[in-house]
Order: structure tokens, then sequence, then C-alpha cells
């Protein structure tokens, strides 16, 4: 299935510099940045649960915010681009 994760991260503090480095580097390693704190994540339901704890296990609570958006396994037809840096299909050939 398809996620869309979106997170606010409060970065007045150097802890919230560090949460918010360690939220997009978790995000990195599970999907596509397609803008600043916005991920494409192409996820089974166990991977989206492990992704979904490590990201509640870094932040605060009470300062910062995570979204998930479910586009599901036809989220091709729901997704609309317009402008800089080309849409990607993470189902699609890797070229190395």
């Amino acid at each position: 299935m398809m996620v869309l994760i979106t997170y606010d991260v409060n970065t007045t503090t150097k802890s919230g510099e560090k949460r918010l480095r360690k939220v997009a580097k978790q995000c990195v390693n599970w999907g596509q940045r397609v803008q600043n704190s916005v991920f494409e994540c192409l996820l089974d339901p166990h991977q989206f649960t492990e992704l979904k704890l490590r990201l509640e296990n870094i932040i605060d609570h009470q300062q910062d915010s995570l979204r998930f958006y479910f586009l599901g396994s036809n989220w091709e037809r729901k997704v609309e681009h317009i402008g800089a840096k080309e849409g990607y299909n993470p189902e699609g050939v890797i070229i190395l």
C-alpha cells in the first residue's frame, strides 16, 4: 500500500533539530521524499507498523506531529503532480 507520511517537528531547540533529522532519516530509509517534510512510502502492513512505531518513539508528542495518508494499492490514479521534481514509480524499474 502507498502511504503518504507528513510531519511537523518543532525545531526551536537543539533537541527539536535532532528529532527532525531522525524523523527524516527514518522516512528516507522507507520511502521517497517528495517535498521537505513529505514522503511517499510503499509499505506492507507489517512495514507500516514498524515505521510508525519508530517515528512515534522519536517525536515529542506535545510539540511535533505525524500524519499518515493511506492511498492504497491503486495510488497512481490518486496522485497528480504538477511542476518541478518529476514524479517516480516506486514499483517501476530501478536503474543503478
